[in-house]
């Protein structure tokens, strides 16, 4: 059997401010649509389900995010995912500048939770809030690893 990672799905609050985030930070829009039926209430197993999708990828290909904005009275608000709570924790990107990415971050008021942090020499990372309270990691690799 051959499984690969296809996306990772976050519902959001609001879809342009999400997607001019992580666009500026580098991904790429591959589709958008808008969704509702009785397909779409059988594949999520929501009742009344209806939204407007966009999926965002790496610009290697090799990471996809579907954002979805819920457009009736389906969303619930929840509090912001702490870096310490058991579930979907976050969402980490690879980047090549990670200050250019942070002052990318900062122009939508997104900042690091505590600071950069570094790796034994060999990451710099943070974690910052994104849009809808994402957590967004973000990662430069200073060194190769031996071994």
């Amino acid at each position: 059997m051959t499984i690969r990672l296809e996306n990772v799905g976050i519902a959001v609050r609001d879809l342009e401010a999400t997607i001019a985030f992580f666009t500026d930070l580098g991904l790429e829009v591959v589709g958008r649509d808008e969704v509702s039926g009785e397909w779409t209430d059988t594949a999520v197993g929501l009742d009344g389900n209806h939204a407007r999708i966009a999926m965002l990828q790496t610009p290697d290909g090799s990471g996809r995010l579907e954002l979805f904005e819920y457009l009736d009275d389906l969303a619930i608000e929840t509090q912001p995912t702490l870096p310490n709570e058991i579930g979907m924790h976050r969402v980490a990107f690879s980047v090549d500048d990670i200050d250019e990415s942070l002052a990318i971050a900062a122009r939508h008021g997104c900042h690091p939770l505590r600071g950069v942090a570094d790796y034994q020499g060999v990451y710099k990372l943070t974690y910052v809030r994104g849009p809808s309270g994402i957590l967004v990691m973000l990662a430069q690799e200073l060194a190769k690893n031996s071994g």
